[in-house]
């Protein structure tokens, strides 16, 4: 069961990446349309100094991808406490639910971006993510190495 507990957050990473390439086309297109005079001129700058220059919709997949780089470091955690300590069959199910509403809540928020239904997609994230971190917590306290099988 590691291996299938592990193909939700190896599949989160790939999606991950995949919103990281799909900053580029947004970000490129508007700054080519962009009055240079608005950009800060300084070296090194960064994609927040693009706020207010260019428009929202463009900077949409960059807050995105800045989202997948919060909450689920969680959720590779708990995945790799649940693989190590030997994830069950809900596991597996919850691990998967957490990926496919991230992917949605991201396709939601790069394409649409209307905060209830991106707050609700959150929300059922996170509600299954807490249940995967009281599973973590259960499979690692009450862990009795005696009771299995030689």
């Amino acid at each position: 069961m590691q291996a299938q507990m592990l193909a939700p957050a190896a599949v989160l990473v790939v999606w991950t990446l995949i919103v990281l390439i799909w900053i580029i086309p947004p970000r490129f297109g508007s700054l080519a349309k962009v009055d240079k005079s608005k950009l800060s001129g300084k070296p090194g700058g960064r994609g927040q100094d693009l706020e207010g220059v260019i428009p929202d919709k463009a900077n949409w997949p960059a807050h995105n991808h800045t989202h997948l780089h919060e909450q689920p470091t969680l959720f590779y955690a708990t995945v790799i406490i649940l693989a190590i300590m030997g994830a069950g069959a809900i596991d597996i199910l919850l691990a998967w639910g957490y990926v496919g509403i991230r992917i949605l809540h991201s396709l939601w928020q790069i394409l649409v971006n209307k905060l209830p239904v991106r707050f609700g997609l959150f929300f059922v994230s996170t509600l299954i993510l807490i249940a995967l971190a009281i599973r973590a917590v259960m499979a690692t306290l009450f862990y009795n190495p005696g009771a299995l099988p030689t």
